[in-house]
């Protein structure tokens, strides 16, 4: 199991992480609070991060960042906007 992209959902106390190795099969679903964010990216191979850019998205981007893993911010959606 080699998990080459981590989708993260941001939220005050809880974090949803949804890992997927590189056929797009889900082979990590994990709630997290923010105490243990770090040390699971921390034992995490480097990959390829994605996640809603919102205030505190940059922060957590940079300390992803230090373990070595790519972080791609990606805007809010808003229900029907279309750009």
């Amino acid at each position: 199991m080699q998990i080459t992209t981590v989708g993260i959902d941001l939220a005050k106390n809880v974090f949803q992480i949804h890992g997927a190795d590189s056929r797009g099969k889900a082979v990590l679903r994990k709630r997290l609070r923010w105490d243990q964010f770090a040390a699971l990216f921390g034992n995490l191979p480097p990959c390829l991060v994605g996640m809603e850019a919102c205030g505190g998205a940059h922060h957590w981007a940079r300390r992803l960042e230090t373990f070595g893993h790519t972080v791609k911010l990606m805007a809010r959606k808003r229900p029907g906007i279309t750009p």
